[in-house]
Order: C-alpha cells, then sequence, then structure tokens
C-alpha cells in the first residue's frame, strides 16, 4: 500500500506475549512524517508495551519495526535514539539536581559525543548553549534556563522532559501520558507548546484525557486487548459505536 512508502514508523503483526498472555496481537500501524497521532484504549489494552516494542524496551515475540524504511527491530534502545526514535520519561529519573539549561546541555553534548567533557567546559560550548536555549525558548522554559530541575511546577518538568527528548534531534517523539498528574490549567498549556513543535518531528502519545486527544490528534489508532479496534479522524473515533461502548463511556464516567 502506498501509505507504507510513504509511513516514517511503521509495523508489521507487532506481537508480544509472556506465556499464554498476549499483550499486542499482530498491530500494524503506519505513521506519516509529522503525523499526530493518539494511541487510546481502555486500562490493559496494551499501548504502553506497543511503546515499548517500538522503543526497544521490549523485543517483540512476532512481527517487526520499521523507521525511515530500515528494519529496526532487533536494534537496541540506544541504536533507536541514533536512528532518531526518542520516547519521553519521568524528569525525576532525569538530571534533577542540574539547571535546566545544564539538563538539556548534557543532553545535546551526548548527542555529539561530548558528554565526558561538557561540565569543564561549559563556558566555552558556545554552539551547545545556543542550541539548548533555541530548544528551551520553543517551548517557553528560557527563562527557567537557571532553575534546578526539581524545584520546577510538574507542567515545566514535564516540559524539560520533552526538551530532552528533542535535544536528541528525534524524527519520532513517543509521549506516554504527558499529561498525567498535571492540572488541567497546566496540561492544556503543555499541549498547546506540544502542538507547536515542528512538522519534522512526528508525534506519537497515549493520553487518557479525552479532550487533549481529540483537540490535538490528527488521527486516533483505538488499542482494545492488544489488538487494534479502530482508527480514524477524531470525528471518526467519536462516533463509532464500538468505540463509545469499550472504551469513552467508560472514559466519560471515569
Amino acid at each position: 500500500m502506498n501509505q507504507h512508502h510513504d509511513a516514517l514508523l511503521r509495523t508489521e503483526g507487532l506481537t508480544k506475549q509472556w506465556g499464554g498472555f498476549v499483550a499486542n496481537s499482530n498491530v500494524s500501524l503506519s505513521f506519516p512524517q509529522g503525523a499526530r497521532h493518539a494511541l487510546i484504549g481502555p486500562n490493559g489494552a496494551g499501548k504502553t508495551t506497543f511503546i515499548n516494542l517500538l522503543t526497544g524496551g521490549f523485543l517483540p515475540s512476532k512481527g517487526k519495526v520499521f523507521l525511515d524504511g530500515a528494519d529496526i527491530t532487533s536494534m537496541s534502545q540506544h541504536e533507536r535514539v541514533k536512528r532518531g526514535m526518542t520516547r519521553t520519561f519521568q524528569i525525576n529519573t532525569l538530571f534533577a539536581g542540574l539547571t535546566v539549561l545544564e539538563s538539556v546541555m548534557l543532553a545535546i553534548c551526548e548527542r555529539k559525543g561530548l558528554q565526558y567533557v561538557w561540565h569543564r567546559t561549559v563556558s566555552r560550548q558556545r554552539e551547545e548553549v545556543s542550541e539548548a536555549m533555541s530548544l528551551l525558548a520553543m517551548l517557553k522554559l528560557d527563562r527557567d534556563a537557571n532553575v534546578i530541575s526539581r524545584n520546577l511546577p510538574y507542567g515545566k518538568q514535564r516540559l524539560v522532559e520533552i526538551a530532552l527528548a528533542l535535544a536528541t534531534k528525534p524524527k519520532v517523539l513517543l509521549l506516554d501520558e504527558p499529561a498525567a498528574g498535571i492540572p488541567q490549567a497546566e496540561s492544556a498549556e503543555l499541549f498547546n507548546v506540544i502542538a507547536r513543535l515542528p512538522r519534522d518531528v512526528t508525534i506519537l502519545f497515549i493520553e487518557h484525557d479525552m479532550g487533549l486527544v481529540f483537540r490535538f490528534a490528527e488521527r486516533i489508532t483505538v488499542l482494545v486487548a492488544g489488538a487494534v479496534l479502530t482508527e480514524g479522524t477524531p470525528d471518526e473515533i467519536a462516533a463509532d459505536p464500538r468505540v463509545k461502548e469499550v472504551y469513552l463511556g467508560e472514559a466519560e464516567h471515569a
């Protein structure tokens, strides 16, 4: 199919099982460059497992993952980052005692192979400082450049997490519940910032807040019991009676 040729990221028959438990079953999806794609479904639907299969956290029991036309199924997480696939993680595991600028500088220097000298030569790393500040400005974090990361409000900590991911210059950015634990007003601003990211970054995200999903996503895939129930535009997903039955009704009353 044409979409396979146009896909930046795609999976073929991706399956993950542990003994008799099947977490993902024959998941075949395609994501073109610049996609803004949400993955939704009830708890236990296999969403995070799928992200782990994409990033190399888990190896599939069957199936393949392709990035930019190359089969990356057997590559390590580190190799996938080098090829342009980055996932956000909890900020409290990342550089919590450094300033925001130092954290992003470290991620940039890691990408450039300068991680062993960055702390001794940070004042001389003008190119890296400039790149870091541009990234922070894009995410509206430039005023917080000299604040210790752990002292920021939680919503801004999640933005630092995204800044660290963007410092790797990803082709694909995977966001696992980026608004989790953030007050509603802050989560809306977080997604407004994400929405302004350049289109050369393809975004796949998991999110339980359906208001954010329907406002931000251009396409939505619904997983149920580890398999794809359906995929479509937000309007198509909202109107699908099967989705209402297995998920949207549950989400509205959660």
